[in-house]
């Protein structure tokens, strides 16, 4: 019987991976997701879902929901207990002073209207997501305008 030949897998595959690792740091039920920022293919910052730093988190003493009237009409609950993975990424390198320039975001799922600004303002050019996000449209025109690259995989939206 012949060995089958081992496929490496391609540079996309590599970084959703490493966001499924990260994203079982996530201390949010709803949303367990993470985010890899790279550069020339190599690692610069991560982040996931969770409370700030020394604060309790949603797993310890439960969600903090706000309803929320979205762009595209829609209402809808959401945690704001947690700082999302895109933030989390974004602040650790500017904690530990890593240029993010030109860099290259991977995510779970699209990001919502403030993580995109936040993207845009940080001099990130491209975002890979797994998912599409369920109230994404303004967030992915306002990459769009700005220069921002984006490419979901599966538009379907992430389900939190």
């Amino acid at each position: 019987m012949e060995k089958e030949k081992y496929k490496r897998p391609g540079w996309d595959e590599y970084f959703f991976g490493i966001i499924d690792a990260i994203s079982k740091r996530a201390t949010c039920d709803r949303g367990r997701t993470a985010a890899v920022i790279v550069r020339d293919n190599m690692i610069l910052a991560t982040g996931y879902v969770g409370a700030p730093k020394g604060l309790p988190s949603c797993d310890e003493i439960g969600h903090l929901f706000e309803e929320t009237i979205h762009t595209d009409g829609v209402k809808r609950k959401h945690c704001v207990r947690t700082t999302h993975a895109e933030q989390n990424a974004i602040a650790q390198a500017a904690k530990h002073g890593v240029s993010i320039d030109k860099a290259k975001m991977y995510m779970k799922m699209a990001p919502c209207l403030h993580c995109a600004k936040m993207i845009i303002n940080s001099g990130i050019n491209e975002i890979i997501c797994m998912k599409g996000y369920a109230a994404g449209a303004v967030a992915e025109q306002f990459l769009k305008d700005a220069g921002v690259k984006i490419t979901i995989v599966d538009k379907t939206p992430e389900k939190y």
